[in-house]
């Protein structure tokens, strides 16, 4: 007697949107844990290296073969690429001084951010009762950032600026996601990745303008060096590997099954992000800090959650797509 998998393409698909979680937080993990002695534009050109090989040698040929890398939105793509580019900057750079889980919470207004100009660009509709949960959101940043007290720090307006980036990347998504593949959109990130940092690198890699004291800074304009530990090279390979392999994934999870599976799921970054930043960096969010995370996260739920009921699940805003 012959046993049948009972694994279904929604489960499939939600195991798929919990690996590609995995992976993000994996990646964003690493990069903070590197920020202390390499450049950001090095580790994002390796990085991009690693993922752009693993992409071309395994998951495009996955995805229909190199025939699907042909398109006629190169434009698009490449605005779409420095979008995302800028994002993963500005929100690595908030990484190097900020604590994980805060960093990775005040990111997650994106989705109200998407909400809102989804009606300036898309002219779509949103109703009164979204409105308030994106309110409700941007108390819960206001809570996160506090300004005018002594817990105020300028660096978390950086994941902030990234969620505007990553919001203008989904709006463009909508706009080529039917003709374009998600191993096409995938390849051409990585190549956008490639050639920004690379240029950076000619300018910042020498060093010349470090030593300025500031973390944040020192991780923007530290020189180049070849790593001092193979562990480091471990790091680095492992950041390549996880970019792809998130990517892949969370393309998988939303072909297998319907956004109102899929979405909340990715959400579950945020306890990821919580337990890598007590595992590894000792850092315990601050109770101002729970109640922010849970206005932000409640308000992008429920934004998920009235769009479902509406029938309308191409319109969701997805929480976050990291490259």
């Amino acid at each position: 007697m012959t046993s049948k998998s009972t694994m279904t393409p929604g489960m499939l698909g939600a195991i798929s949107a919990l690996a590609a979680t995995f992976f993000f937080s994996l990646n964003d993990s690493s990069i903070k844990f590197l920020s202390s002695g390499y450049a950001l534009h090095q580790i994002v050109l390796i990085r991009s290296l690693v993922a752009l090989i693993l992409l071309l040698v395994v998951i495009v040929p996955l995805d229909g073969g190199f025939k699907v890398l042909r398109t006629q939105r190169l434009g698009m793509h490449l605005i779409r690429g420095f979008c995302v580019v800028f994002a993963n900057m500005t929100f690595f750079l908030g990484l190097s001084v900020l604590p994980l889980a805060d960093t990775v919470a005040v990111f997650f207004v994106s989705p109200l951010i998407i909400t809102s100009l989804s009606v300036l660009i898309l002219k779509e509709q949103v109703g009164p009762r979204r409105w308030i949960a994106v309110g409700a959101g941007l108390i819960g940043v206001l809570i996160m950032v506090r300004p005018g007290t002594e817990s105020f720090r300028v660096a978390l307006f950086l994941p902030i600026i990234a969620a505007f980036a990553y919001a203008f990347l989904h709006i463009l998504t909508r706009k080529i996601g039917n003709t374009e593949s998600a191993a096409t959109m995938s390849v051409y990130i990585q190549i956008t990745f490639i050639v920004v940092s690379g240029l950076v690198g000619l300018f910042l890699g020498h060093g010349h303008y470090a030593g300025q004291g500031d973390p944040m800074f020192e991780f923007l304009l530290r020189g180049w060096s070849w790593p001092a530990e193979t562990r480091d090279l471990g790091i680095l390979f492992l950041l390549g590997l996880s970019s792809a392999l998130g990517g892949f994934f969370i393309s998988q999870a939303y072909r297998l099954a319907e956004a109102s599976v899929i979405a909340p799921l990715e959400y579950t970054a945020m306890p990821m992000a919580i337990f890598f930043g007590v595992v590894i960096f000792g850092e315990w969010p601050e109770p101002l800090s729970w109640l922010g995370m849970s206005l932000i996260i409640g308000a992008g739920l429920f934004i998920f959650w009235r769009e479902s009921i509406k029938g309308r699940p191409k319109g969701v805003a997805r929480p976050r797509t990291r490259r």
